[in-house]
């Protein structure tokens, strides 16, 4: 079995990927910003380290087969520099193969995260490593986290002419774990969701789902942005692959809560 490093261990995707990662039974690394939670299980060998500074990178990366870097940050620049401390670190490790998720439309639109994601794939293609990219849509939690922010507001502004195509993160966690235990595989297929649905379908569906009523206002948000989702350039509607709807996602989520 392989060795298997995952930046950002502790995040949302990256605790899916080493879920899945223990399941399989790899043996497995993880790297955090934050110290270990007692709770954790004792096979994972758990890495604090400072991203900014690379502190504690060497020891976790020294070792691996492979990382799977789901580390990020929300500022472009930092988002960028961090993926190139963990990259010169791997580098030092004797080059594992280094496993890189991104996403749909970060080379078509103009907003300043996917700008720092495509110039974090530039580092990753030319960092000597072997490398491979997944690109995918919006995870499932991300739009639970925006409709069910704007539904705090009794009156419930959505972007009108705006589709997304939502993807379950343990979909997402098993094609990295597919990838990252394979060869290098370089730009591999996108992937996305089942479905695709305009967000004010979405933020109803929340809402019946939560039982609650708000006025849904469209707004038509200017700016080559918002011109560029209307025009749907974050969509994989050839690879929708993913199995989990948003409905069973939002279903299983209210079974959690009650």
């Amino acid at each position: 079995m392989s060795v298997v490093l995952v930046t950002g261990g502790s995040g949302t995707l990256g605790r899916a990927v080493v879920r899945g990662l223990v399941r399989a039974g790899h043996q497995v690394r993880l790297t955090s910003r934050s110290p270990r939670p007692a709770e954790t299980d004792p096979g994972i060998d758990w890495h604090t380290v400072d991203y900014a500074t690379g502190e504690g990178l060497d020891a976790a990366c020294t070792g691996v087969d492979s990382i799977v870097h789901t580390a990020t940050a929300v500022n472009r620049k930092r988002d960028v520099e961090l993926t190139r401390t963990v990259v010169e670190a791997a580098v030092r490790a004797r080059a594992p193969h280094l496993v890189y998720i991104s996403i749909v439309g970060v080379d078509r639109i103009p907003f300043p995260y996917y700008r720092g994601k495509l110039e974090a794939e530039t580092v990753v293609r030319e960092s000597g490593l072997p490398w491979t990219i997944l690109r995918t849509t919006q995870f499932h939690d991300l739009v639970l986290q925006v409709v069910s922010g704007l539904a705090v507001l009794p009156i419930m502004p959505v972007p009108s002419g705006i589709r997304v195509q939502p993807v379950e993160v343990t979909e997402v966690a098993e094609r990295l774990i597919t990838l990252a235990t394979g060869r290098p595989a370089g730009n591999v297929p996108d992937l996305g969701g089942p479905e695709t649905h305009l967000v004010a379908d979405l933020a109803r569906l929340y809402l019946r789902q939560q039982g609650k009523r708000r006025w849904l206002v469209p707004m038509r948000f200017p700016g080559k942005v918002f011109t560029t989702y209307r025009n749907g350039e974050h969509l994989a509607p050839e690879h929708a692959d993913g199995t989990v709807t948003f409905a069973e996602f939002l279903a299983e989520e209210t079974g959690k809560s009650q």
